[in-house]
């Protein structure tokens, strides 16, 4: 019977959201092991432009990546998005919702970020996000990462209904693209075997993006091989695969 569950979720839905509620959900890969570190680089294009300066180092090292894009960024930058279509070898696409907006409960914002509110509201943004994919004649999605990375406990089971993985994260690059590039490439090279890192490939006018591209070849020269999420087991934050 489903009757119970779904009143659960209905209930969850209209209780508030505050910060001390939310989950930030933690990701790591299988480890490649002595020799042969691995990491799994995952950018997320919010809205905004593209910063080349990271896919155009990506393309030319033939390194692989996840990228989470929302439908109101590949509106935005069609062009760009026919680029990655092309290369399915090196990226997989996955959904980052419809406009940006994290799958959170309540009228409290997120990081300056009105949240979604309801459950339905949530739904429509995942749903309106890999609609946009597939209409680009990319994959359907089998993940999904929200705005700001941070979920309503509730919303964490709506997802995986519908199908999708929670995308967290082990590593932070670049903190919203909010940091020059010294640190943004610290960041990168601090990574560790299994990592799945975040960061940002929307702003190129900031000097993060810079420090992002220097880190993957960083590592690379390290010795670190990178993997897309679909091609490796994952692991969350309470150790399940």
């Amino acid at each position: 019977m489903r009757l119970v569950p779904l009143l659960l979720l209905l209930l969850a839905s209209t209780l508030p959201a505050s910060a001390n509620d939310l989950l930030e959900p933690v990701l790591h890969i299988a480890k490649g092991g002595s020799g042969h570190p691995q990491v799994a680089l995952t950018l997320d294009a919010c809205g905004g432009a593209t910063d080349l300066r990271i896919i155009d180092t990506l393309i030319d090292n033939e390194i692989p990546a996840t990228l989470f894009l929302t439908r109101k960024w590949m509106l935005a930058n069609p062009d760009v998005v026919r680029t990655l279509v092309a290369y399915p070898q090196l990226f997989e696409l996955e959904d980052h919702g419809a406009e940006h907006v994290p799958a959170v409960l309540g009228s409290e914002t997120v990081y300056g970020i009105k949240p979604a509110g309801t459950l339905e509201a949530i739904a429509a943004e995942i749903k309106g996000g890999a609609d946009a994919l597939v209409a680009s004649a990319a994959p359907a999605p089998h993940w999904y990462r929200d705005a700001t990375a941070e979920y309503s406990p509730a919303a964490l089971p709506l997802i995986s209904s519908m199908g999708l993985g929670v995308a967290g994260f082990s590593l932070n690059a670049d903190y919203g693209a909010s940091v020059f590039a010294p640190k943004a490439q610290s960041q990168m090279i601090s990574a560790h075997d299994g990592d799945v890192i975040i960061a940002h490939m929307n702003q190129p006018k900031r000097p993060s993006g810079q420090g992002i591209a220097a880190g993957i070849l960083a590592l690379k020269a390290k010795g670190f091989r990178f993997v897309r999420l679909e091609d490796v087991q994952t692991i969350g934050a309470d150790g399940r695969s």
